[in-house]
């Protein structure tokens, strides 16, 4: 047994989906998120640089007669970009930032159901008062009195915020507690070849219609995925179960679960192919075209 095969079972944890069925996923650590989040601060502050620049040679274009202007332009700007890096890019379908992307995470929610916009919000919403206010006050504070107390509570409010990933499993942030997300190893993008060629099946004792491929999308379709290549007859058996459940399909007497499977995933991947080359691509089964 390896180092990194303990490692990755300490790691996952059970992700029960909308459909009951138990699949893994492996949180990320403490030091991935914040590898991230330093890839994700460096290009936010190059960009913040970048503006700030552009309002400097505005500034001394226009004379300076409008530095009052610039200066909340700035301000202003930097408040934006900081919140609305992070809400932007979670709300694609990667539910990941570039920092995310680069160190292969994604943000998912706990309950194993869909991302929502609102989840998003709360999760980022909250770092503001995780983060930036108590670094404001840091930079903000010092001397004596007041102002050295305030300084003292930005520090201890900053650290305790910081390393409160550290004292819990999932290593969750206060934002992630209050939206009910995680953040987790991303899976694979790419939908494998070697899946739909590892075991032929006879399509035509798997005739199915559009409306049961449409049923599900791209998401779902790597559950699937995966569920194939562990070939846990248990989880096989509740996935087949589940699916012919929402798609109508009815068991023939000599149908097993595995070729089934095998046969919508081709299916599926199909149609989904299909109409990625028609420009329409659905994400999930909440998906609505």
């Amino acid at each position: 047994m390896s180092l990194a095969d303990g490692a990755r079972r300490t790691d996952e944890r059970a992700l029960i989906t909308p459909e009951g069925v138990d699949l893994r996923v492996r949180v990320a650590g403490p030091g991935e998120r914040l590898a991230a989040l330093m890839i994700d601060a460096a290009l936010i502050i190059g960009i913040m640089i970048v503006g700030l620049l552009l309002c400097l040679g505005a500034g001394w274009v226009m004379g300076f007669r409008n530095a009052e202007f610039l200066f909340v332009l700035v301000v202003v700007g930097g408040f934006l970009l900081r919140n609305g890096w992070f809400i932007a890019f979670e709300l694609t379908p990667y539910a990941a930032t570039p920092g995310k992307r680069a160190t292969g995470l994604r943000v998912a929610a706990r309950n194993g159901g869909r991302l929502t916009a609102g989840a998003i919000l709360a999760r980022n919403g909250m770092r503001e008062l995780e983060l930036f206010l108590p670094l404001t006050m840091v930079f903000g504070g010092g001397g004596e009195g007041v102002d050295g107390w305030m300084y003292l509570f930005g520090v201890v409010w900053a650290g305790v915020f910081a390393l409160f990933p550290l004292f819990n499993r999932d290593h969750l942030r206060v934002g992630d507690l209050v939206a009910g997300t995680w953040v987790v190893h991303a899976p694979k993008v790419t939908l494998l070849r070697d899946m739909v060629d590892d075991q032929p099946v006879l399509h035509e004792d798997f005739a199915f219609t559009l409306a049961q491929l449409d049923a599900y999308g791209v998401k779902e379709l790597h559950v699937l995925e995966d569920v194939l290549r562990k070939a846990d007859r248990k989880v096989m058996a509740a996935v087949a179960e589940r699916i012919r459940a929402k798609v109508g399909w009815t068991a023939a007497a000599y149908e097993t679960d595995r070729p089934f499977l095998q046969a919508y995933y081709t299916a599926v991947r199909g149609r989904l192919e299909t109409r990625m080359l028609l420009g329409r691509r659905k994400r999930d089964k909440f998906d609505r075209d």
